[in-house]
C-alpha cells in the first residue's frame, strides 16, 4: 500500500487509516480512494481487527472532498477496481467492521461523505462540515444525498441546496457527530471510543451495525435480517462465552464465531 493511506495498528484490536495527502488537503484522488477501499477490506479480513479509525493528516482539513483537478483532467490513474468496489461498499454502509470517523479538521463534500460512511464521529471544535457540490454543478453522489438519515430533512436540504457549511457545535446539536473536542485531542478521543467498541463481541458488532443502519431505511428488510442474524449470533460460541464471562466475573475471550 502506498503513502496515500497510512495504516497503523493500535492496542486493543483497533486500526487507524490515515488519509495522507496533506498538501492537497487530503483530497480524494482515484488512487487514494482505491487504497482506502483496500485498507477497509484488509481490516474486515483480519480477525484481530474489531474497529477502524479514519483520520486525516495535518491540521488544514480532514478531507476537502474530490480531487477536482484530477476530475477535470479525467485522470483515473491508480483506480484499482477492487479498491473502488470496496469504497462503494463503504459509502453504502456495508463494511462489517465498526468505523470511527476522527474529523481532525474541516470535512466538506467527499470529506463529509467519508464521515457519513462511518458509524460514529469525533470532531474537532474548529471543524466545519458541508456539502457544496451544487456550487460546482454537481450533487453529493458519494453518500451525501443520504444526509437526511442522520439529521432532520429540512436541515439536510438546507445544507445540500445552499452548499453552506455548519460548525462543529451545530453538527453536534443535530446529531451529525458524537463528540466535539479540541483539535489536539481528536485522535485520543477517537481511540478511547474505538477501544470501547472493540471490547465487544465481533459477531454482535457486525449484526448490530448492519441492523441499526438498515432499520433507518427499510424496517421490513431489517426484521428479515434480524431473524437470520439471531440464529447465527445467539447460537454462537461468543454468545456462550459472553454469558460465561458474566457469571464468572471476567473479561470475555471472543472468537468471532
Amino acid at each position: 500500500m502506498t503513502a496515500g493511506i497510512l495504516v497503523t495498528a493500535r492496542p486493543g484490536a483497533v486500526v487507524v487509516l490515515r488519509l495522507n495527502r496533506p498538501a492537497a488537503r487530503n483530497a480524494l484522488s482515484p488512487q487514494l480512494l482505491s487504497e482506502f477501499g483496500m485498507g477497509l477490506e484488509h481490516a474486515e479480513q483480519d480477525p484481530d481487527v474489531r474497529c477502524v479509525i479514519i483520520i486525516g493528516t495535518g491540521d488544514r482539513a480532514f478531507c476537502a472532498g474530490m480531487d477536482l483537478r484530477a476530475f477535470a483532467a479525467g485522470d483515473s490513474s491508480g483506480a484499482d477496481p477492487q479498491g473502488m468496489a470496496n469504497f462503494l461498499r463503504f459509502t453504502r454502509g456495508e463494511i462489517s467492521v465498526p468505523l470511527v470517523g476522527a474529523a481532525n479538521a474541516t470535512a466538506v463534500a467527499g470529506g463529509l461523505e467519508l464521515l457519513l460512511g462511518c458509524d460514529v464521529v469525533v470532531a474537532s471544535d474548529a471543524a466545519t462540515f458541508g456539502l457544496p457540490e451544487a456550487r460546482r454543478g454537481l450533487f453529493a453522489a458519494g453518500g451525501g444525498v443520504f444526509l437526511s438519515t442522520r439529521i432532520p430533512l429540512a436541515v439536510a436540504l438546507e445544507m445540500t441546496l445552499t452548499g453552506d457549511p455548519i460548525d462543529a457545535a451545530r453538527a453536534y446539536a443535530l446529531g451529525l457527530v458524537n463528540q466535539v473536542v479540541p483539535a489536539e485531542q481528536v485522535l485520543e478521543a477517537a481511540l478511547a471510543l474505538a477501544e470501547r467498541i472493540a471490547r465487544n463481541g465481533p459477531l454482535a458488532l457486525a449484526a448490530t451495525k448492519e441492523l441499526v443502519r438498515l432499520a433507518v431505511i427499510d424496517a421490513e428488510q431489517t426484521r428479515a435480517r434480524q431473524a437470520e442474524w439471531q440464529t447465527t449470533v445467539f447460537s454462537s460460541e461468543d454468545a456462550k462465552e459472553g454469558a460465561s464471562a458474566f457469571v464468572e466475573k471476567r473479561d470475555p475471550v471472543w472468537r468471532g464465531r
